[in-house]
């Protein structure tokens, strides 16, 4: 059959865009984003459907109220920290792509701000949100140790400091101050060093302790390397700390050393 040019140039025009049209149907909605398709006299949009169009029970939001936050994933969670999504990415796409993007959701919370706000979706408004977040984990977490015993509540302590320490890239020094009743009355960190030593002064963790009216003491500090095993770097300056402390009445109950999500205690294995 032959067909006049001019006819042949709408007829192939026409269907490409069919093409397109029956393509665009059966791509993610996370790539299709917005689809314009322009016709002399017409312009066929397709738009990603918001997750407010979602059916409920696959909406974050009303997935938690019915069955708990523990029934949600990880871009879930996160999809309803950053509230809303970008243009052609909903709030869960946006959440998934910047897990990937950072290697794990542990990665992304822990992030500096500089490689944060280089991402697409992400400004100084919510990479605070997210930093807020992180801190109030932390915080729910000493909460614990402030109403009891500290030596009671021995697993309560060692997920307190991992939250706080196993993330750090550079060795901290840290103390826990506790009252007659061994409960928690601070929590500071007292010295930094760079990846592998920490310089600390038991002089200014006597003023500190002082300072606080702390009856006894949990010593702790990480290894970025992420090796529980204490040098002898380590067991000496316990040692050192605990002869300067027994000189006020001040006892120190134990050392931590926190590695990946592990801890090693001085006194389990009979170094205090």
């Amino acid at each position: 059959m032959i067909i006049a040019p001019g006819l042949a140039t709408g007829v192939s025009r026409a269907a490409g865009i069919a093409k397109s049209t029956q393509s665009a149907r059966f791509l993610p909605l996370a790539d299709r984003g917005m689809l314009s398709l322009d016709w002399p006299h017409a312009r066929l949009e397709l738009k990603v459907m918001s997750i407010r169009h979602w059916p409920s029970a696959q909406r974050p939001r009303e997935k938690l109220l019915e069955r708990g936050a523990h029934a949600l994933s990880d871009a879930e969670l996160l999809g309803l920290l950053l509230g809303s999504g970008t243009r052609g990415r909903s709030a869960v796409e946006l959440a998934r792509t910047l897990i990937a993007q950072f290697g794990s959701l542990r990665a992304l919370l822990n992030a500096e701000a500089t490689p944060c706000l280089a991402q697409a979706g992400i400004g100084p408004a919510r990479y605070a949100i997210l930093k807020a977040a992180l801190e109030l984990a932390r915080r729910h977490f000493r909460e614990a140790l402030r109403h009891g015993p500290t030596l009671a509540a021995p697993e309560a302590t060692r997920t307190f400091l991992i939250a706080q320490l196993r993330d750090r890239p550079y060795e901290v020094f840290c103390c826990m101050y506790l009252d007659n009743r061994h409960r928690l009355i601070a929590f500071e960190e007292l010295f930094r060093g760079t990846i592998d030593r920490a310089g600390v002064h038991p002089r200014e963790v006597l003023r500190q302790t002082l300072l606080h009216n702390a009856a006894a003491l949990i010593l702790a500090h990480n290894h970025p390397s992420g090796v529980l095993e204490p040098s002898q770097a380590d067991e000496l300056i316990t040692r050192r700390l605990k002869e300067a402390l027994a000189l006020v009445d001040v006892r120190v109950l134990d050392h931590f050393i926190i590695g990946d999500g592990h801890c090693y205690s001085f006194s389990e294995h009979g170094l205090i």
